[in-house]
């Protein structure tokens, strides 16, 4: 069953090379910590003090929080106009550099490869590369898999603002 009843991105949408930008988010303080303080309680998440002391000078975003927050801007960009299924995991997650409250992330997305699925004819796989960047600086990759529902006759056809970007 597809995530929304007006899908409009289908497995054959997610072509070899297809980038998608999914955005840009400012890290806000209070959610960053709340999130540590729940989820990653480290000291250099949570402890303003230590983490001025430290080679960081400052709380650092837990790197789940990075990847929640990328996570979001893709539901927002992409998921959320897909006739996406669930999602057999990832591959790779790296964090690159420090997140800091305040900091301006962008995210893209890129179609790395796109099979139709060994378990069911109406499902495909898609591979899929994330890139999240402060400026130039690129500060998350994750690599990984999504199944999308495969077009049927009378699906609709993807409009303009979930064309390619690139």
């Amino acid at each position: 069953m597809p995530t929304v009843p007006d899908n409009t991105l289908y497995f054959e949408d997610f072509t070899p090379g297809r980038v998608f930008e999914l955005g840009t988010l400012v890290v806000d303080e209070a959610e960053m910590v709340a999130f540590a303080e729940r989820f990653d309680p480290q000291w250099y998440h949570v402890d303003r003090s230590k983490a001025q002391a430290s080679r960081w000078g400052r709380l650092i975003a837990s790197g789940f929080f990075t990847v929640s927050a990328l996570m979001r801007m893709y539901v927002d960009a992409v998921l959320s106009h897909a006739a996406a299924d669930t999602s057999p995991g990832m591959e790779g997650l790296r964090w690159l550099a420090p997140v800091y409250a305040g900091d301006e992330l962008t995210a893209v997305l890129t179609v790395t490869d796109a099979q139709p699925s060994t378990r069911s004819a109406d499902l495909g796989t898609v591979f899929l590369q994330w890139q999240m960047h402060r400026g130039s600086q690129l500060v998350l990759q994750m690599s990984g898999r999504g199944w999308f529902n495969r077009r049927g006759p009378g699906s609709p056809q993807p409009p303009s603002r979930c064309r390619p970007d690139r």
